[in-house]
């Protein structure tokens, strides 16, 4: 009797329509860090001018905003996590948290390889040239080589997902499968490939909040509420 009245007394944790707010703070909190680390670095790695010293300040913004965007990005996929509620299947649900997980890291790797390469400049002064260029190819090995490719893996993941339950849109599911193509075919170091990843996440939690918003004005105040289209069966 004490265990059924204790029951009625808790209530369900639901997930709050603000989480959604997540991918759109992580889309502007990591391409603002990635702009502000790149504009930092200059074009020739062996370039003689001391651009530590000169975009310290860059640097150091794009390090303090690299950990809330992690922590942003944690939030988005428990957002994609809970639209998907029950058609969540083992196999797409491993890679896509897997490759998640994995760009994340590999995110924080860049950023600590990043603040190595700052402590070591200011305190070394040009006697570490080759150790700061050192440090500068490895962060960007990292970011545009394997983060990247696990960025396309995390995106064709829920791509797939979407097209097999019927939960996103079509153009929605045709744009994910390009850009991740895109990711990962193209080997460079532009900077406009890294931010194809964080336009992609604001797309897509631009898309749930104004769906979500709909959904609740016609009278359903669930978060997981969806139009009537999203709930197909899965195929």
């Amino acid at each position: 009797m004490a265990e059924t009245q204790r029951a009625q007394d808790l209530r369900r944790l639901r997930t709050p329509r603000s989480a959604a707010v997540a991918g759109i703070v992580f889309a502007v909190l990591f391409a603002t860090s990635l702009v502000l680390l790149r504009t930092a670095l200059p074009a020739d790695p062996f370039d003689e001018t001391p651009w530590v010293g000169s975009g310290e300040m860059r640097i150091k913004a794009a390090l303090l905003l690299a950990p809330f965007a992690g922590i942003a990005f944690l939030w988005f996929i428990g957002v994609i996590r809970d639209r998907l509620g029950d058609l969540e299947d083992r196999f797409f649900a491993t890679v896509f948290l897997g490759s998640g997980l994995l760009f994340l890291a590999m995110g924080f790797v860049s950023m600590g390889v990043a603040g190595g390469v700052l402590a070591i400049a200011r305190h070394s002064g040009s006697s570490a040239n080759e150790i700061v260029c050192f440090g500068r190819e490895i962060m960007l090995q990292i970011n545009h080589v394997y983060a990247l490719r696990m960025a396309a893996v995390f995106m064709i993941s829920l791509g797939t997902i979407w097209l097999r339950t019927g939960l996103m849109p079509r153009w929605l599911v045709v744009t994910t499968y390009l850009l991740a193509l895109g990711l990962l075919v193209i080997v460079d170091f532009s900077l406009w490939s890294t931010l194809a990843f964080p336009a992609w996440v604001l797309l897509v939690s631009v898309y749930i909040l104004v769906t979500g918003r709909r959904a609740s004005a016609a009278g359903n105040g669930s978060f997981r509420s969806a139009p009537a289209s999203w709930r197909r069966s899965r195929r």
